[in-house]
């Protein structure tokens, strides 16, 4: 997606539902920037930490109940190690203290900026059947805070952040592989997938990408990178030689990733082998795994169904 015209470069199943994990993050951020902007909260409130969002399960900052953190520390804990107790916590702050309350005003948010496929039941992404959303939705809440907020929009580069004495990095592959990256979120859950949400910038030119459901983390910046980098050549924006990013573990994926870069090719020389799509009838949510991708709205699904959800609740980001 272009940021600037809202319009879609390349899309593929934009409107399949699926499970947003930690990418429920930004609209977290989205209502955090908004309150912010309305004088509601401000950086250096303090925000209480109940029992509640100390009990999360990982990723988190490790909170411990009757704690405090500000409203800026909890703001990069969602952006960097997508902490799910930080997530909590500034929920409960904007809901009256009832994050379910705040889930509800994620959704009522969610259809006043048309993303008609989205619903939330929690701040962090942690794992709920009824908690979906689709590329194109994603796409849509990710412009509209790139433009609505532009003063808080830096938040989503920043590379680590101290909090009580510990560094905490940014969980972002993009902003250290992809030149012009600068922002915005991971998420993972077994259920969802490796997901991916990614804004750069060239020439003047900013771009949207999705990635919802990769198999593995490698996959998803490779599937990213070449969204990205098909959106900027239709904009007529020059390619942009990047280093070779190997992945862990596999002699012969590093060779195919040489001899490609041997040949030419411009990606971030990931080598990622797409699945044929599986289909095991309607399913709700894209039934977990089938990978489709494309530039903006891109849905590139995994492998995991609704048994590994429930031996997997966590929300890694």
């Amino acid at each position: 997606m272009d940021a600037r015209t809202g319009a879609v470069l390349s899309q593929s199943n934009p409107d399949l539902q699926r499970y947003p994990a930690s990418l429920t993050k930004l609209m977290t951020l989205y209502l955090a920037f908004k309150a912010m902007r309305a004088g509601q909260i401000t950086l250096d409130q303090s925000v209480p930490v109940s029992a509640h969002a100390a009990s999360m399960e990982p990723s988190k900052l490790g909170l411990v109940p009757g704690s405090y953190l500000t409203v800026e520390q909890a703001v990069l804990g969602l952006v960097t190690k997508s902490a799910n107790d930080a997530a909590c916590a500034l929920g409960e702050l904007m809901g009256g203290g009832d994050e379910a309350r705040f889930a509800e005003l994620m959704t009522r948010q969610a259809r006043a900026l048309g993303m008609v496929n989205t619903s939330f039941r929690n701040a962090s992404g942690l794992p709920n059947e009824e908690q979906v959303t689709s590329a194109r939705d994603l796409a849509v809440l990710t412009r509209q805070i790139i433009t609505e907020f532009p003063e808080y929009y830096h938040y989503f580069s920043v590379p680590a952040f101290y909090f009580h004495g510990r560094q905490v990095p940014n969980h972002d592959p993009m902003l250290r592989i992809y030149p012009g990256a600068d922002g915005l979120k991971t998420g993972y859950t077994a259920l969802a997938g490796r997901n991916l949400v990614t804004s750069a910038m060239r020439d003047n030119v900013r771009l949207i990408g999705v990635v919802l459901g990769a198999r593995s983390n490698p996959q998803r910046s490779a599937l990213m990178a070449g969204l990205l980098d098909d959106g900027f050549r239709q904009e007529g924006v020059a390619d942009v030689r990047r280093p070779l990013v190997l992945a862990r573990g596999s002699r012969r994926r590093a060779a195919i990733m040489l001899a490609a870069a041997a040949r030419g090719s411009a990606g971030p020389e990931q080598v990622a082998e797409l699945p044929a799509p599986r289909h095991r009838g309607a399913a709700r949510h894209g039934h977990a795994h089938a990978p489709v991708h494309a530039p903006v709205h891109m849905v590139a699904a995994g492998h995991a169904g609704h048994a590994a959800a429930r031996r997997h609740r966590r929300s890694h980001g």
